[in-house]
């Protein structure tokens, strides 16, 4: 596989070039323009990167991360830009109706941010959340003004000032009530982190506009589920004064997926030989690959440049994550010169991904039962009423002579384990 991406090759020249490193050891700080970094690529897919996964290998390496400081500079630094988002797979999802009058939105087939946001604007979930009637009021690029704000420097420790001047940042969607403006950042994928920049720019901006309170809402649409994370900046001045207060999350009618389901689908199933020349998966997360199977299917088409750019994968992640979906016989590859790797759904994937939800999920437990590692994992799950551990996985796959090394096997036990828990989650009301 290969390790470097355009972004990683691209960033390794500008900072030989502008020896960045040298400026930062001595400043603590290097200012770019877009300017410079045009000359390689796109500052545009040069400096987008919502997840901390996204940054560039050398960027990662010396732990830094990339501001806007005016529409057409940027800061590196050691700067503290991301927040972790807890996990919350056992958290209660609230069940709400969609408006049957509405024909234009289908709550089922939801592909972008807009989408999902607007759905959840129709089907009442936003007033829900925010506990007050709201009306869409603002979203789209706009200018971020003037206004300083202080940032953790992960290096030194200290407070880092920065001015910005006019830059750039997008609100996904604002809803306004009689007390409250919410500024809601979207993501139609699971992700471990935002980019906090994305919600305190147009905080900032809007703290200016407004003498109601601005409530900066992180939304994750992944496998039909709304989950929502409600923040609050305890001091307006400072990035990493970020606080999550709330959580909750939301789902358009019911999953109706019962155990005695899932064990008709195990008792049906037939195992199928190892396909032949694809790894055997390395992916931790069930939900991405629905998310990835999702945005396939909404492109028609996705490059291993788009996945990796637009989404919250580095590129070994997004190798990783295509060859599982690859492994399950949902997606197709090919290579050209001008295209580079590009991936789509196989009629199978088709089908499978225009069912309904409830379907949908029994038909991606039952290709993952196919497998017979996966199928004698949750019948030992099943027998022993219980988790099986991460050695009883192992030997599993010691048994099933799948060709790997002792070191890869624990690593891809994880991988077992994981789709195992996700097929019983959907059993959980």
């Amino acid at each position: 596989m290969p390790d470097k991406s355009k972004n990683d090759v691209a960033w390794e020249s500008l900072f030989e070039t502008h020896r960045i490193l040298d400026h930062i050891d001595a400043k603590g700080v290097y200012e770019i323009s877009a300017t410079s970094i045009n000359t390689l690529r796109e500052a545009r897919l040069m400096t987008k990167f919502d997840h901390r996964i996204q940054l560039p290998t050398i960027f990662k390496q010396n732990d830094l991360t990339i501001q806007p400081n005016t529409r057409g500079t940027y800061l590196i630094g050691h700067f503290a830009s991301y927040f972790d988002l807890p996990a919350d797979d056992d958290m209660e999802i609230e069940q709400v109706s969609f408006p049957s009058e509405l024909e234009t939105i289908n709550p089922q087939n939801l592909y972008s941010e807009s989408a999902a946001l607007l759905c959840a604007y129709n089907s009442g979930i936003i007033e829900r959340l925010l506990g007050e009637s709201v009306s869409l009021t603002v979203f789209g690029r706009m200018s971020t003004g003037q206004f300083n704000y202080i940032i953790d420097d992960n290096r030194s420790r200290k407070p880092f000032e920065i001015r910005v001047h006019n830059s750039q940042c997008e609100i996904d969607s604002g809803f306004e009530g009689q007390r409250f403006f919410s500024i809601i950042e979207a993501k139609n994928e699971e992700v471990n982190d935002l980019l906090v920049r994305q919600l305190y720019y147009p905080y900032r901006l809007w703290t200016e506009k407004t003498q109601k309170e601005i409530i900066p809402v992180f939304l994750s649409y992944s496998n039909d589920v709304f989950s929502f994370y409600v923040f609050r900046f305890g001091n307006h001045l400072q990035y990493n004064s970020i606080e999550l207060i709330e959580r909750r999350k939301f789902q358009i009618g019911q999953m109706d997926i019962e155990l005695q389901d899932v064990m008709t689908v195990l008792d049906r199933v037939r195992v199928l030989p190892e396909p032949g020349g694809i790894p055997f998966p390395q992916a931790d997360s069930f939900n991405r690959i629905v998310d990835l199977l999702t945005q396939i299917r909404g492109a028609g088409v996705m490059s291993q440049e788009d996945i990796t750019t637009n989404h919250a994968f580095d590129l070994r992640q997004t190798q990783y994550y295509t060859n599982a979906a690859r492994y399950l016989g949902f997606v197709t590859s090919s290579s050209s010169r001008v295209e580079g790797v590009t991936y789509t759904l196989t009629p199978k994937g088709v089908d499978v991904m225009a069912k309904r939800p409830a379907l949908r999920n029994l038909a991606l437990a039952e290709t993952i039962l196919e497998h017979q590692v996966f199928n004698n994992a949750l019948r030992l799950y099943l027998t022993q009423a219980g988790r099986p551990t991460t050695a009883q996985v192992v030997e599993l796959m010691r048994s099933a002579k799948l060709g790997l090394g002792a070191t890869t096997i624990p690593r891809r036990a994880q991988t077992v384990l994981s789709w195992i828990d996700w097929i019983m989650r959907l059993t959980r009301p």
